[in-house]
């Protein structure tokens, strides 16, 4: 071979692996683009992901959205958002305020205890009886007297509407309702948040006469009519200007009910009987 042919060879290889080189590196960089690509659009993706999950943790859920919206009050209410749910005869001279919470465990031994006596009295025209609903056990409020909404449950706010429902179709069925809520068939436990369903509220109510296969008593609870409501009358109770932060309670004449500890309420009906009738009294 020619020292000519020889060094045209040489020059040809090295141009063959020129190009190939450039190959190669073009091959690589379109590669790393790829890649660079699908990571910015990753991280986007991502981004995007976290960015619509806070959005979605902040974004108000039922009940914080019920605060803001037009209060449909219930029949047989007064007062502002129908906030005042006085009940009984016009001519009685005294009023008994409830202070309740549908969950509260003492509420229902309460009303187990004692409602009946209470009926009888208020049957009778002793007293007219003042219903405050509260709904702290759900975690509603940090002392301030303002609502807000905690992470133990919504049966408290749940099952209020459903009482504002029953009120709608008359006291009588509101007491009896309320009576079937806290009866020791009926009342879970209070690490059990079981009115926060509603076919469990209906389920209950149907051991009422008035408010058995009452489809707009059921409509109404399903609908959350009421729910609205039920939050104002947990604002009133936390506002309230009776100093009472815990349920139940009972006042009558601006003065608390109690029981032989001078502290928390009648637990007994020998206990109630001694508390009423010196409020009456009085």
């Amino acid at each position: 071979m020619s020292k000519r042919n020889s060094q045209s060879a040489k020059t040809a290889a090295r141009e063959r692996l020129r190009l190939e080189r450039e190959r190669q590196a073009k091959k690589a960089k379109i590669k790393r683009q790829v890649i660079v690509a699908c990571t910015v659009v990753g991280v986007l993706a991502a981004a995007g992901g976290i960015g619509y999950a806070v959005v979605q943790a902040n974004k108000p859920g039922h009940w914080e959205a019920v605060l803001d919206e037009k209060v449909v009050a219930p029949a047989n209410t007064t007062g502002t958002d129908g906030t005042t749910v006085v009940l009984g005869d016009s001519k009685a001279t005294k009023t008994l305020k409830l202070y309740e919470d549908p969950r509260c465990p003492v509420c229902a031994q309460f009303e187990q205890t004692v409602g009946s006596t209470v009926k009888k009295d208020y049957d009778d025209g002793k007293f007219k009886i003042e219903y405050i609903g509260g709904t702290f056990l759900d975690g509603d409020t940090d002392g301030d007297g303002k609502v807000k909404i905690g992470s133990r449950g919504e049966g408290s706010k749940n099952a209020l509407s459903a009482l504002g429902a029953a009120l709608n179709v008359s006291p009588e069925a509101f007491l009896e309702y309320k009576t079937a809520l806290y009866s020791a068939k009926y009342h879970p436990d209070e690490s059990d948040d079981k009115f926060k369903s509603d076919d469990y509220l209906i389920k209950v109510a149907d051991t009422v006469s008035a408010l058995k296969g009452n489809t707009t008593f059921q409509n109404a609870v399903k609908n959350g009519t009421y729910d609205a409501w039920a939050m104002a009358m947990s604002q009133t109770f936390n506002t309230n200007k009776d100093g009472v932060n815990g349920t139940p309670s009972l006042v009558m004449n601006g003065k608390k009910l109690t029981g032989s500890d001078g502290q928390n309420a009648p637990m007994t009906v020998a206990e109630f009987n001694t508390a009423i009738d010196a409020a009456l009294k009085a």
